[in-house]
């Protein structure tokens, strides 16, 4: 079964070991292609590990939600990471 990018998933939050730092908390998406890009882009990195994304009966942990971002089916734009555009700045 191929994987689409249209089905709802959810976004579990790894457990917290650090108490004064409030982590995110479970959330629902209506595609799996929403959660993706927020689960790379906007979550923290400790927040990341360790969580994961259930899509129907799949589940994905932080590298397979890194995997899902990379595919060449992901239907949308990436974020370009700051450093590479600094980088070009500095070439021109």
């Amino acid at each position: 079964m191929a994987f689409s990018f249209e089905t709802a998933a959810e976004l579990f939050p790894a457990a917290i070991r650090k108490k004064k730092r409030a982590g995110f908390t479970y959330r629902r998406f209506d595609n799996a292609a929403d959660a993706v890009k927020f689960a790379i882009e906007e979550l923290p990195a400790d927040s990341l590990n360790g969580a994961y994304l259930q899509v129907d009966e799949a589940r994905f942990d932080q590298k397979g939600i890194r995997e899902l971002y990379d595919s060449e089916a992901y239907p949308h734009q990436r974020r370009v990471e700051e450093s590479a555009d600094a980088l070009k700045e500095d070439a021109a």
